[in-house]
């Protein structure tokens, strides 16, 4: 595929770097709330079910707006609507369901910090506007050093199972997953970004569900305290989430919208302790310091323009 001409320059605001804000807590809340939920939902089934109960409440968002999803005359592209869907949602959770059986939690870490390195690359060959720089690359290379830091040596450390290189592949394939649907997603000609948010998670449960099956079979009813980290997952770091990851990679474009990779493990560590009372990793302050300068660095023109207004 070529470059997509089309495409406006990406429009990064203050309010873009809020939204990454945001976005970074919700998901890095996600990971004690599907801890949570583990307790009473086995995981592929609790992937669905949040992909599920997201689609639900973002199907009746869309009726009660009757808002169209294409804006303009341009082609229909459903093909790359659906593929954007799956690559959204259903194949990644798969992945990463699976891969993270055979290996540790710091590798499948490192895998989804690695999705903002993806981006770039694909960013840089199928949209015209996306293209990198040498201190672009820098920045998102010093970023990602800062989450290896943060994760530490657990992240490479091996669990000895037989299939543990196919699960790292797995979890590398997720974060491919992930960058691909951004980066197709900006190419989409204009769209209602709630509507299109809504029929990306509708074509994930069309998927997700029936491999939940498949692989554990009927799904059991959460109770207790599940059955409310559950609802959690499916309105907050999926509905609540996705409309704004639509609006990000929409606006700001899906090498802007990445740096969200780069937080989200700071917030999870972060959460981790305020909650669960888990330790804090003596490299934080370093990993920060590394993590948010790289961030600064990878989009310091656009800084010096907020700043000097």
């Amino acid at each position: 595929m070529r470059p997509s001409a089309a495409v406006q320059a990406p429009q990064i605001t203050a309010t873009s770097f809020a939204l990454i804000g945001v976005l970074s807590l919700t998901w890095g809340g996600a990971f004690l709330a599907m801890e949570m939920g583990l307790e009473g939902v086995p995981p592929f089934w609790l992937a669905a079910s949040r992909i599920l109960l997201g689609s639900l409440v973002m199907g009746l968002i869309i009726l009660w707006r009757r808002a169209p999803l294409f804006l303009d005359d341009s082609p229909r592209p459903w093909g790359a609507l659906w593929t954007v869907g799956l690559l959204s949602s259903a194949i990644p959770f798969g992945l990463l369901c699976w891969g993270q059986q055979y290996t540790t939690s710091g590798f499948a870490g490192v895998s989804m910090a690695a999705v903002a390195l993806f981006v770039l690359p694909l960013a840089h060959v199928l949209v015209a506007s996306e293209r990198m720089t040498a201190g672009k690359t820098l920045g998102f290379v010093i970023g990602f050093v800062g989450v290896c830091i943060l994760i530490g040596a657990q992240a490479f450390d091996t669990t000895g199972a037989a299939l543990e290189p196919y699960g790292r592949l797995a979890c590398l394939g997720a974060a491919g997953c992930y960058a691909l649907s951004s980066v197709l997603m900006r190419r989409l000609p204009p769209v209602d970004p709630v509507v299109l948010a809504g029929v990306l998670l509708m074509i994930g449960a069309t998927v997700s569900v029936p491999l939940a099956y498949m692989m554990e079979g009927t799904p059991p009813m959460p109770q207790g305290a599940s059955l409310w980290w559950v609802l959690y997952l499916g309105l907050v770091p999926t509905a609540f989430a996705n409309v704004l990851r639509v609006v990000l990679v929409r606006s700001a474009g899906p090498v802007f919208m990445s740096l969200v990779n780069y937080l989200v493990p700071l917030w999870s560590v972060l959460l981790g302790w305020a909650v669960l009372s888990e330790p804090l990793p003596s490299s934080l302050l370093l990993a920060l310091l590394l993590i948010l300068a790289g961030m600064a660095l990878s989009q310091r023109e656009t800084l010096a323009k907020l700043v000097g207004r």
